[in-house]
């Protein structure tokens, strides 16, 4: 059973790992294709033009290996970044971690956060921190949609089973279908507040505006990013302690 660890925070080892993974990928097949291919060109500059064909084949040969070594760097990056958002995301994502959920933006918010940001650093600090709460929300909507489906899916099984757990087990999802219910709507609602907090710091940016009336509002809204993440992961460890409570029974 995973633990719930809150609070990750990005490290300079993943800084530092994922530079390298991305030089690696990007630089993989000039590196094996130039370097074989250039120590035998200066070998067949003083020698047999044999090397010289050995050359073209190592030139061919190793953009070829470089190519299929981008694609399992790109790759392992790819799950490497998943785990790591996923432990970010674990208590809420925060402003200054939105760089890490860029693919999940839509391209009108990542216009509107360059453009915003260009213009008064101020509501660009506002607009990621509606960003943040935006892709939470997100998240938990459709992380809370899974667990309900596994919800309703261990239900359907208990109604056919006769042992004499069965009923308290049933009252249990029934508890947890109701948290994630909950969870689900409010996280929509953050969704929707967040989306309209981002049209608002929009109209401030363009029209040049002051922003200080809605400061209040965007703390309330940080904090609730903050708190829903964690309980919908309290309700996951639930639903965990349950079905190795079934086993062991």
């Amino acid at each position: 059973m995973k633990e719930l660890q809150p609070g990750y925070e990005i490290t300079r080892k993943d800084l530092a790992k994922d530079k390298l993974l991305k030089i690696g990928a990007w630089s993989a097949p000039l590196v094996f294709s130039a370097i074989p291919a250039l120590i035998f060109l200066a070998l067949s500059l003083f020698s047999s033009p044999l090397w010289f064909f050995l050359t073209v084949i190592s030139l061919v040969g190793g953009f070829i290996f470089g190519l299929i070594i981008t694609g399992g760097l790109m790759v392992y990056r790819s799950r490497w970044l998943a785990g790591v958002r996923e432990r970010l995301a674990v208590d809420g994502i925060k402003a200054q971690e939105v760089e890490w959920f860029k693919h999940e933006l839509t391209t009108t918010e990542k216009r509107s956060l360059h453009e915003i940001e260009a213009k008064n650093l101020l509501l660009g600090d506002a607009f990621r921190d509606s960003l943040a709460a935006r892709l939470t929300a997100t998240r938990i909507v459709k992380s809370a949609k899974q667990e309900l489906s596994l919800v309703k899916r261990r239900q359907n099984k208990l109604k056919f089973s006769k042992t004499e757990n069965s009923a308290n087990f049933q009252k249990e999802l029934e508890s947890d279908f109701e948290k994630l219910t909950k969870i689900q709507k409010e996280a929509e609602e953050m969704r929707i507040e967040a989306e309209n907090r981002m049209h608002q710091i929009e109209t401030a940016a363009r029209h040049g505006t002051n922003f200080s009336e809605t400061e209040f509002a965007l703390k309330k809204l940080s904090a609730r990013t903050s708190e829903l993440p964690l309980a919908l992961e309290s309700a996951r460890m639930e639903e965990e302690i349950r079905k190795e409570r079934e086993k062991d029974n």
